[in-house]
């Protein structure tokens, strides 16, 4: 079952065009575009990628298609639920205050288009690698609302990077 939240009614509670700089420019540019019609519905409901977004207590409040097939939790088992549902118990601590200081300052120590990487949890307990980029979700009056990340799972090049890397040293570095 996808969380089938009305794609207009998702943006305009959220903002959408207040991208995480929550500058007037950057919205006024998102209302000049030419966006074709159905691009966001076809966007947020992609099972390609995951497609998350929270509230400001880290609440999941959008859970798409790929986050289904990613994580393996359905929209309904997660909307509602903390993000410590695919963050390891071991980097939570780590995570909530990043979290948190993000949310009170309305400022992130990644900048636009930072891919950060980092492990994740799926519905059977098995860590995978993903990589995603985030953005703060903010009101009209520019204050924080929560975040939206696109999460992409790359375990498998990861796995082969790690191989590589450990048969390179094995070898001395040699060719």
């Amino acid at each position: 079952m996808v969380n089938r939240v009305p794609i207009r009614r998702y943006f305009d509670i959220h903002e959408a065009a207040a991208f995480d700089a929550g500058i007037t420019a950057d919205k006024q540019r998102m209302r000049t575009m030419n966006i074709p019609t159905g691009l966001a519905e076809a966007l947020l409901h992609s099972a390609s990628d995951a497609i998350i977004a929270t509230d400001r207590g880290g609440n999941i409040t959008f859970w798409n298609p790929g986050a289904e097939r990613i994580f393996g939790f359905t929209a309904a088992d997660a909307v509602g639920q903390s993000l410590d549902l695919i963050i390891p118990e071991n980097l939570r601590a780590r995570h909530w205050d990043g979290f948190r200081q993000t949310m009170e300052t309305g400022t992130s120590r990644y900048g636009h288009g930072d891919l950060l990487s980092v492990p994740g949890l799926t519905r059977e307990g098995r860590r995978i690698s993903v990589e995603f980029t985030i953005v703060l979700l903010r009101d009209g009056t520019q204050a924080v609302t929560g975040t939206v990340a696109v999460m992409r799972d790359v375990t498998k090049r990861f796995e082969e990077v790690r191989a590589l890397k450990r048969r390179l040293a094995e070898s001395g570095g040699r060719s």
